[in-house]
């Protein structure tokens, strides 16, 4: 079981016990003198409760010592989980990788918007080098995987090519003017665009600059069939909340309404790359 079931089922024990004591969320958040997104939060997975958390939460729902002493052994149980999340995360980027083609292998609808880096699924081989090398540096990461990783990421790229999944991936042009790799490899990243936007089964978009978007985007993020994932500074988060998943889906259909694709898409690349030439 993965960090993140761990925690939802965890978390819904707490909404359990908080509805068998006949609360709303907003009148324990009252209770406890704490903000109603703080609720909501925990109880849809997205936040992991201390311990003094659940202690709280457990006494405003009159729940028995017992319980208590249940409840904060479970609590024990996720952050154990967590720390091994990170520790996998801490020992490289290869067994992530092969994961995420496993993940993508198995879904029928894909889709993916991203904001400041090219999606891992249109990825040149330097490019994606360049990405783990500097997430490594930051976050002190092993490199010795980099390679079996980029393996990894290019495998999982098979499923462009696979008719029977929806797959659309939507990324802005601040992805393309401020790369992280070489004026080279980035030439190479834009070929590769060009004819990945030649995929008659795949939905490729691109937000330009300076065109007015319907949303702001605090962060990127991939809609896995009915599951959410997106990645902050120091590792993923998911939810298979429905709410949360219709929102987001519903993002990234307005988001949609601003791109540029095929032929235009192809014109935005085609001056970046005469940019970077001239």
């Amino acid at each position: 079981m993965t960090f993140e079931s761990r925690r939802a089922a965890f978390n819904a024990q707490l909404r359990e016990i908080r509805e068998a004591a006949g609360l709303s969320g907003t009148e324990l958040a009252n209770l406890l003198g704490w903000h109603q997104t703080k609720v909501s939060k925990i109880e849809n997975g997205r936040q992991t409760p201390t311990d003094s958390d659940v202690v709280e939460w457990l006494h405003a729902c009159d729940a028995s010592e017992s319980v208590v002493e249940q409840l904060r052994a479970g609590l024990r149980a996720v952050q154990v989980a967590q720390l091994t999340w990170r520790r996998q995360i801490r020992e490289g980027h290869r067994k992530r990788q092969e994961q995420g083609a496993r993940d993508a292998r198995s879904a029928t609808v894909i889709r993916g918007v991203e904001f400041m880096a090219v999606p891992g699924l249109l990825q040149t081989p330097d490019y994606a080098r360049t990405i783990f090398h500097t997430q490594a540096d930051l976050l002190g990461v092993p490199t010795s995987d980099i390679e079996d990783a980029v393996a990894a990421r290019m495998a999982r790229q098979q499923v462009l090519y696979d008719r029977s999944k929806t797959i659309e991936i939507l990324f802005a042009e601040s992805a393309l003017l401020h790369p992280l790799c070489t004026s080279e490899a980035l030439l190479a990243q834009l070929d590769r665009l060009d004819s990945v936007l030649r995929l008659p089964n795949v939905r490729i978009g691109i937000l330009a600059a300076r065109r007015r978007v319907p949303h702001l985007l605090p962060h990127g993020f991939w809609v896995f069939d009915n599951e959410v994932r997106f990645e902050t500074v120091t590792g993923e988060q998911r939810t298979v909340d429905v709410d949360e998943v219709a929102l987001y889906n519903k993002l990234a259909d307005r988001l949609w309404t601003a791109a540029v694709e095929r032929d235009e898409a192809r014109e935005l690349i085609a001056r970046i790359a005469a940019g970077l030439h001239g």
